[in-house]
């Protein structure tokens, strides 16, 4: 199958406004008997649900939590792009994309990337209208800072809350439809399979996690927002709850994967400090605006107290090593440094650590000034720690943090099936092989402000009323499917003596050792043979307690881990295939001189995304073609 990426004709600084003036339009009265489905209440799903009830289709909005108040999304901390330019430094629109591009290591599609920096102005506006409570300067003007992956101050900023303070907007929006009957909410539910007819998507089947019911919805439309899957490492920046069922039933039933191995790594997090933990806590990327980062240059000074090695024995790698980005640096750039300066044995603290230093700031600023910009999260790593940041260095060290893989979209981030839009980070659509700081709330904000309510109406504008029901034999079918695999679970539950979470830190501990910030071929064979063997323990020595009927986390847990198994192996065979480094995706076969990664632009210029034939089958790759026009491939630097 060729994928049709649906990219306007013309010049790239035309193709969204092209696109915009030959959208098919739905007349109000049409509208009003369309339903649309919305899976997920983050920045990416309230925008799109409270949009596109405004516009006055009837929307169903699910979230997994008590409240779209508790979305990831909120756990958001250093900021959002735009191309404003307020601070005169040089930024623009293409620089913007640019830099997005050069981010990703040019494995993204030119057309998305220039409409999502096209349309960033316009999510700043729509955000200071909600009353967004950004940060301005003493004149009161919006301020900005810098990020990684970038020489010019772009980033909009609510201190370290900014996930929170965006969502708390969108939540508004999305709280005044429900108000106004336009949005109907339904909390607490897992979406378990989607409901396809006729080759469209026309619903989905839900489990009430309260009381274990199985529940069918149809609709003219399906848009899928439910985040990433950086939840299979088990340890990762992300919520518990975070997963990707949702998606991967999706898959399942006929949308294809795309580029499942480009994982981010976040540099910045606070190190694991024992088997007990069941997350890890993300230190916002704007902290390595005044923060330096160093070890020891000498091993036998990693046990020293930070105030007692001297300034000319520190090693402070990436202001040396990349003096024109310096501790700015892409996070991918940053976090592999991070773990080559402790496999030498130069990390500190329990050996898997680097300083994150703000001595020199509070010396140059001051205490207060510091305060003021990172309060909050000083506040959060005290507490945590234990330790004072004002004092002594933060400990930082890599962790799983965001996924740029996910549902291969179009350029209307349809999926490969009709009728089934996918927004945020569920997609695979903007970031490359790697995604710059302060840029997935952008992402989430355009798609469902600014691109959906366009892109869905060009889709229903063609769909006549399909009559479709929950009584369609296709409904009872997904459901019956549901509540075989739920049975399923219970009845091994009662053979076992193994429990869920003890598979799930296993196949953690394989994609974290196999598949993390480097791979190797050797690794990547070892990992599709060891996850082998966690599939094949969870099928037949699953412990399990509790009954389906009623509210039971181990059986919520225990559908995510059997799909976090098989994400898993589509995650190590897309790792395997791709012979070239690239972002976050970093075989060790293939790196520069100086330990860069190495593309291979001429065998894999491409987004490789797969296709379900069937259990126990391997899965298809389709190629969709990365062709570049406006910007020069060439190896990425930022020395």
């Amino acid at each position: 199958m060729t994928l049709d990426s649906k990219v306007p004709a013309g010049p790239l600084q035309n193709k969204w406004d092209s696109y915009l003036e030959s959208v098919k339009l739905v007349s109000p009265a049409n509208k009003r008997k369309m339903d649309v489905i919305v899976v997920g209440t983050g920045l990416a799903g309230a925008s799109a649900a409270a949009s596109l009830g405004e516009l006055g289709y009837n929307v169903k909005a699910f979230c997994i939590q008590d409240s779209p108040r508790r979305a990831h999304s909120i756990a958001a901390q250093g900021g959002i792009n735009a191309a404003k330019n307020y601070p005169n430094d040089g930024d623009s629109v293409w620089r913007l994309f640019y830099d997005t591009i050069k981010g990703g290591d040019f494995r993204a599609r030119e057309a998305n990337v220039y409409r999502l920096a096209q349309v960033s102005n316009a999510i700043i506006d729509q955000c200071v209208a909600q009353g967004v409570p950004f940060a301005r300067e003493y004149g009161g003007e919006l301020a900005n800072r810098s990020f990684g992956g970038a020489q010019v101050s772009r980033t909009f900023y609510a201190r370290g809350q900014t996930g929170q303070q965006l969502l708390l907007g969108a939540y508004q929006a999305l709280l005044r439809q429900v108000d106004a009957g336009k949005v109907e909410m339904f909390t607490r539910r897992e979406m378990l399979d989607l409901v396809v007819v006729d080759g469209k998507a026309r619903g989905i089947i839900v489990r009430n996690l309260v009381d274990g019911s199985i529940e069918k919805y149809a609709a003219n439309a399906v848009i899928l927002a439910t985040g990433g899957y950086g939840r299979a490492y088990y340890l990762s920046t992300n919520a518990f709850n975070s997963n990707a069922t949702a998606a991967w039933r999706c898959y399942k039933r006929g949308a294809y994967f795309a580029n499942p191995s480009y994982v981010q790594i976040h540099p910045t997090c606070i190190p694991q400090a024992g088997d007990y933990q069941s997350k890890l806590t993300l230190m916002s990327e704007s902290l390595r605006n005044d923060g330096r980062v160093w070890v020891p240059k000498k091993k036998e000074d990693v046990k020293k107290p930070a105030h007692q090695i001297p300034n000319e024995d520190r090693d402070y790698y990436l202001e040396t090593r990349y003096p024109s980005f310096g501790n700015l640096v892409p996070r991918d750039v940053a976090s592999r440094n991070a773990k080559s300066v402790c496999d030498e044995g130069r990390g500190v603290g329990a050996g898997r650590a680097v300083y994150l230093d703000f001595s020199d700031a509070i010396a140059r600023q001051g205490q207060k000034a510091i305060e003021d910009k990172y309060g909050n999260l000083f506040h959060m790593y005290a507490k945590i720690t234990a330790e004072n940041p004002y004092e002594t260095p933060m400990g930082i060290y890599p962790a799983i943090h965001y996924t740029m893989g996910g549902l291969w979209v179009d350029y209307e981030l349809q999926s490969t099936v009709a009728g089934l839009f996918v927004a945020g980070e569920a997609n695979f659509s903007d970031h490359g092989a790697n995604r710059l700081g302060a840029s997935a709330l952008m992402q989430g904000l355009a798609d469902g402000y600014f691109v959906l309510p366009f892109t869905v109406g060009n889709y229903l504008a063609r769909e006549k009323a399909s009559g479709v029901t929950v009584e369609h034999p296709a409904f009872k079918e997904a459901e019956a499917d549901v509540k075989r695999q739920i049975n399923g679970f219970i009845e091994r539950g009662t053979k076992g003596d193994t429990t869920v979470n003890e598979y799930y830190r296993r196949l953690g501990e394989v994609l974290w050792d196999k598949v993390g910030m480097s791979r190797t071929e050797e690794g990547l064979k070892q990992a599709l043979g060891q996850i082998a063997e966690i599939k094949q323990g969870f099928e037949t020595n699953l412990l399990l307690t509790g009954t389906s009927e009623s509210f039971n986390k181990m059986l919520e847990l225990a559908g995510r881990v059997a799909d976090f198994i098989e994400l898993g192996e589509l995650m190590t065979r897309d790792a395997l295939h791709r012979n070239e480094s690239c972002g976050g995706h970093f075989r060790e076969e293939f790196q520069t001189a100086d330990g860069e990664a190495l593309r291979d632009d001429e065998n894999f210029a491409y987004a490789g995304a797969w296709q379900f034939k069937g259990p126990g089958e391997e899965p298809a790759l389709h190629k969709e073609a990365l062709v570049f026009e406006n910007v020069e491939l060439s190896q990425r630097s930022y020395k």
